[in-house]
């Protein structure tokens, strides 16, 4: 069942100073994203990512093109009240706590009284802020304001929640917090929204992924389907070797290097893969594992952006159809 519903969703700003001329930010994106799902959201700076996200929002308004999340559309009060956003620069008042900011956005809710507590101290300990969880925000660092920010984006326990670049300015141990919470999440059927450049944390947690690039979808779809595309060879490692054994399996294998008491081989083609193995087998070498070369989801993203064509497509022209 989708959750969010895009259609032909497109959005152009003006630029310039004397003469203003439009530039299309977002082309025409149609995407769903399923309940239950944690959806990543993938793209260049500049590709439109945080525009989308806005839009869903509704803090921008469409050229043109609609977008529903949970069957209402974006501009639903009643919707807002179960989702949650992370905005990719969070800023709040910063003379705040955590404590008192987690209070005053549960009160926006319509939370109160010992749930509010439980829920915001929870929440707290949950981003890795007890021991700062009555230090006003002016004190704390980017990362540390990125941690309330996602916390506040929970307070309402949310349907769907919608993160904009979570993982900005955390070190690798609030990455990796976010992640688990990102999981806990999913296990619960919250529905996870994000978008992101730092693609190891999306590979690891991600159901299924777009690629933005220039305001323009380029591909969307699990991650295991895009990946399994263009297996570029396979990687055999066995156990033993050395000396003649791995003079004589350099030319059978494109790469070979020995690390510790095991051998890593590289091959490029079937046939090479079958010779290689049968050597393995005839000369009785333990068989460890035999796996595909695949591009990561990385190296996918950076020959989709480059293969797409410079500069954004101008808005004037379809403006005027």
């Amino acid at each position: 069942m989708p959750i969010v519903e895009i259609e032909n969703l497109t959005k152009d700003f003006a630029v310039g100073f004397w003469k203003k001329r439009p530039v299309r930010a977002l082309d025409r994106l149609n995407l769903q994203v399923n309940e239950g799902e944690t959806f990543g959201f993938l793209g260049p700076n500049g590709a439109g990512k945080s525009t989308t996200i806005k839009l869903l929002m509704s803090l921008l308004r469409p050229t043109s093109g609609a977008a529903r999340i949970l069957g209402k559309p974006v501009s639903s009060t009643a919707m807002h009240q179960e989702i949650g956003y992370l905005p990719e620069n969070p800023y709040f008042y910063d003379y705040l706590t955590p404590v008192e900011l987690l209070t005053y956005a549960g009160k926006l809710f319509g939370l109160d009284g010992d749930e509010l507590r439980k829920r915001t101290k929870s929440l707290i300990d949950d981003v890795g802020l007890g021991h700062a969880a009555n230090r006003q925000l002016r004190k704390f660092s980017k990362g540390m304001v990125q941690r309330v920010g996602l916390a506040q984006a929970l307070i309402n326990e949310p349907k769907i929640v919608f993160l904009d670049e979570p993982m900005s300015g955390l070190d690798p141990l609030g990455r990796m917090d976010v992640r688990r919470i990102i999981l806990s999440l999913k296990a619960r059927g919250v529905t996870v929204f994000f978008s992101s450049h730092i693609l190891p944390d999306v590979e690891a947690i991600c159901d299924r992924v777009a690629i933005l690039n220039k305001g323009q979808l380029q591909e969307a779809g699990k991650l295991a389907d895009i990946l399994k595309v263009g297996v570029t060879g396979h990687e055999i490692i066995v156990a033993g070797g050395g000396g003649d054994v791995t003079d004589e399996l350099r030319g059978i294998c494109e790469e070979v290097h020995l690390m510790d008491d095991r051998l890593h081989l590289r091959v490029k083609d079937k046939e090479r893969m079958e010779r290689a193995l049968r050597f393995v087998f005839d000369r009785k070498l333990g068989l460890i594992s035999v796996n595909p070369i695949r591009p990561s989801l990385e190296e996918h993203f950076q020959s989709m952006v480059s293969a797409a064509p410079d500069g954004a497509r101008p808005a004037a022209a379809e403006a005027r159809n």
